[in-house]
């Protein structure tokens, strides 16, 4: 997604903003040019199209994905109106310009030339680390996602849906030009691992549990979560959808070990209670990270 969110200049926000799409920059530069790009591997994406190019003409990488984000950011303004600032513009310039220094210092060899599934496993932890960077300074490397946005408003489909298109119809074009079937499976290792590590930067390493307990000893759940585990909850008056009979429901977040010790007692006191346990990616509020914290990080 593209940001358009500006600091006054020189502050310890635009200097903290700046330093994080330089290192988010420098990060998905070398992941391309280690790991990735050597190998033909095609991660979907304006460099996913950059490589392909790049082994098939031999034009750079860098400089072709700006010829393409430049146009295609400033057709996005006009589609879509000013959601792009100066600082998505910074980190596709900025990551097109090392991607190129970097080949030219380094050259176009692996880091590992006889393991594909480790590059693209470091390629793509690399890649997802410096997206995340960026996502975290409110900008972008730019890439399909504006592209997306753009036929999103002309198909009314969703976001999600439209870049998982995008960028499959790239990896099989990446497939189709070198001749090489094995070339999808690791660009989707690759993709995946990008997500799973934007994610983590963006979220944390989060090991809480959400959990919906509907129970006829609600009232001694309560007292064990709020005596022994020392957490908040909530009871929630529902009714049953069959019986029409009135129950309470139980909201709670804990971590991976209470989450353990209160489903243990829930066995003991009420062997028919129900209990739902779902991932909780992110918690804010009360008891853990503040919104405050995590819109000023």
């Amino acid at each position: 997604m593209a940001f358009v969110v500006s600091y006054r200049p020189f502050t310890a926000k635009w200097f903290k903003a700046y330093a994080l799409i330089a290192a988010g920059a420098v990060l998905i530069a070398s992941g391309y040019v280690f790991f990735i790009t050597p190998h033909k591997i095609v991660p979907g994406g304006i460099y996913g199209i950059s490589i392909v190019l790049h082994h098939t003409f031999g034009t750079p990488v860098g400089l072709m994905a700006l010829a393409f984000n430049v146009p295609l950011t400033l057709l996005g303004i006009k589609v879509l109106g000013p959601r792009f600032g100066i600082k998505t513009f910074t980190g596709f310039i900025l990551t097109s310009a090392l991607m190129d220094l970097i080949t030219y210092l380094y050259g176009d060899k692996p880091l590992l030339p006889d393991d594909l599934l480790l590059s693209s496993l470091y390629g793509g932890a690399l890649i997802g680390l410096g997206v995340g960077f960026l996502f975290k300074a409110k900008a972008t490397c730019g890439g399909t996602d504006v592209m997306a946005m753009m036929f999103g408003k002309w198909t009314g489909r969703p976001l999600g849906q439209l870049m998982m298109s995008v960028d499959a119809v790239i990896v099989l074009l990446g497939a189709m030009a070198f001749l090489d079937w094995a070339i999808p499976m690791y660009s989707l290792i690759a993709i995946f691992i990008m997500g799973k590590t934007i994610d983590t930067v963006l979220q944390g390493w989060h090991y809480d549990k959400l959990l919906l307990i509907v129970s006829d000893q609600h009232a001694l759940i309560g007292e064990k979560i709020t005596r022994d585990l020392h957490r908040g909850g909530t009871f929630i008056e529902a009714k049953g959808m069959f019986s029409g009979q009135q129950r309470t429901l139980i909201y709670v977040v804990l971590n991976r070990r209470e989450t353990a010790m209160l489903e243990a007692f829930v066995q003991s006191v009420d062997p028919k209670a129900f209990v739902t346990v779902l991932n909780a990616d992110e918690i804010l509020g009360q008891g853990f990270r503040s919104l405050h914290d995590k819109l000023s990080s």
